[in-house]
Order: structure tokens, then sequence, then C-alpha cells
């Protein structure tokens, strides 16, 4: 059976934009689409605003809304909506674990304000098995049929960003889009190089041509697996998140890998999937490790 896409949702602009965006990637994948909202009963006793049941039936009469405009424009989707009474970040993560995808909402810009921030939206991005995708307010349909790439962060060695390409790959063959995978290398210090790496970076003839080498070798598989997408293969010096975001103008869909990291505060994400999710203005794809 195939694994739904599934939109979180929680009625605010951003939410919505996440369900558009859910929707027409359901469609053009032929996956069904699943919409879930988690909610927890509020006792308003004292002013006589209604029961259990009756705040259930209010949050189902916004869901329904909510999905008569995607409805009206994919009469062929096929949608389930579930109303899951319980935590929001342990609904959403048990949603995704059966999902091709979650898609949520992000709100905007800044260092303070961001989806990523919340409490919420840091665990469900940090633990999640699937990939998480992360769609602004402002989200525009256009830029997913002019021409924009699908941009992929790619880093060590090729098993390192399988899972990272496959869904860049797999998204871009499903939209007719070219990957841009994007590698970024910094001069290593002293005391990293030892006998055998300088005789790789000698062979290789450098240390650009050796990351320009390990880039063609990561993406090999994956031309093979899609002779049909077509790739840009961009190298620079630089920070990861910097030479992601210097090429995000041109992006329909960032896709960055995910290396979460415990502290003592809960779990956090990388610095580099941090950054393209507050700077980036196109959706942010956060990939988990295999």
């Amino acid at each position: 059976m195939a694994r739904p896409i599934t939109a979180g949702i929680d009625g605010t602009e951003e939410s919505l934009a996440a369900l558009a965006w859910a929707a027409r990637e359901a469609v053009r994948r032929d996956l069904p689409l699943r919409v879930v909202h988690a909610w927890r009963f509020q006792s308003y006793e004292s002013i006589g605003v209604g029961d259990r049941d009756t705040q259930h039936g209010w949050v189902r009469d916004a869901m329904t809304e909510a999905m008569r405009t995607v409805i009206e424009r994919h009469p062929e989707l096929r949608v389930s909506v579930d109303v899951v009474e319980g935590h929001a970040t342990r609904t959403l993560l048990d949603a995704a674990d059966g999902s091709e995808m979650l898609v949520l909402g992000s709100h905007g810009h800044g260092p303070v304000v961001g989806f990523l921030l919340g409490s919420v939206g840091q665990q469900v991005i940090a633990e999640s098995t699937r990939p998480v995708v992360l769609v602004r307010a402002g989200d525009k349909p256009a830029a997913e049929a002019d021409g924009r790439d699908v941009v992929v962060g790619q880093y060590g060695a090729p098993e390192d960003s399988a899972a990272t390409l496959r869904f860049a790959f797999e998204t871009a063959a499903a939209r007719g889009a070219m990957v841009r995978a994007v590698r970024a290398w910094t001069l290593p210090p002293v005391f990293a190089y030892s006998p055998g790496s300088l005789k790789l970076l000698d062979e290789a003839g450098g240390l650009e041509p050796y990351e320009k080498k390990a880039l063609a070798d990561a993406l090999q598989p994956w031309r093979e697996r899609f002779p049909d997408v077509r790739v840009s293969e961009h190298v620079e010096m630089g920070s990861a998140g910097q030479v992601l975001l210097s090429v995000a103008g041109r992006a329909q869909l960032m896709v960055v890998g995910r290396r979460a990291h415990r502290t003592a505060v809960g779990a956090r994400i990388g610095s580099v999937a941090h950054g393209v999710l507050h700077h980036a203005d196109c959706p942010v794809a956060v990939v988990p490790h295999d």
C-alpha cells in the first residue's frame, strides 16, 4: 500500500500553505493525501463553552472547511482526514512514521521568528524518521513551474547523503525539474592532513578537484537511476549553509540532510539545516539519514 503524503494543519495561514503544497505533491506522485490535526480538550465550564464532543465537532468543521478548496482543485486526489486528541509533537511524529513525507507550515524569516524555534517544530524535525517539508505562508505554486531547480546539499562520502539525494531526485523527476547538487568545502586544519589524505589529494590534483570528484561519485548512482533528470553540479569553498543559500534564489525546493544532536535541553538539528530553514524563501525538505 502506498504511503501517503501527510500535512499537519492547525488553521494558520502557514499550515494552509503547507496543505496546498502537500496536495500538489501528492497529485504529482500519485499518492494519497492524509491531513492530520492534533487537539486537546479545553475546559471552559465557567463560561459554558462546549463539552468535549462539541469542541471536537468544531475542530472537524474547521478541517472540513480547510479541505474544501483542496478537493475542488484536485478532485482526483484521495484524501483522508484525522483529528487526533493528544500532544501535537507525538501526533505528528506518529503520523510521519507511516508517511512518504510530513509537510508543515513555517513562519517567516529572522533570528527569533521561525517554525523551527517552536518546541513542536524543533522536536518533529529532529526526531522524525521521514522527511519533513517546511512551507511558508507566502509560498507561490508558480515557482514550481517556471524552471526553478531542486537544490540539494551533498556532503561526505556517497552513503552519507544517499537519502538526501534520493529525495531530491525523486522530487525533481515528479516535477520535470533540474537537480542542482551543491557541495561546500573548507580548507582543513593542518593537523587533519595525513600521509594517506595527502596521497588522495595529490592523485585528485588538489583540494577543489578532489571535492568535485567526490560530488560526481555521490551523484553517479542517482544519475543512472533517474536518467531523465538533468543535473547541475556546484562546488564552492565556504560554509555549507552560506553556499546553499547563495544558490537559493532559483530554487523551488531546498533539500538538506539532518544530523540531530541530543543535548540536555532536547534534540537539536545541525547548523546547516537550521540556517537554511530560517533564510531560504522556498520550501525546505529536511531528510534524516537512512
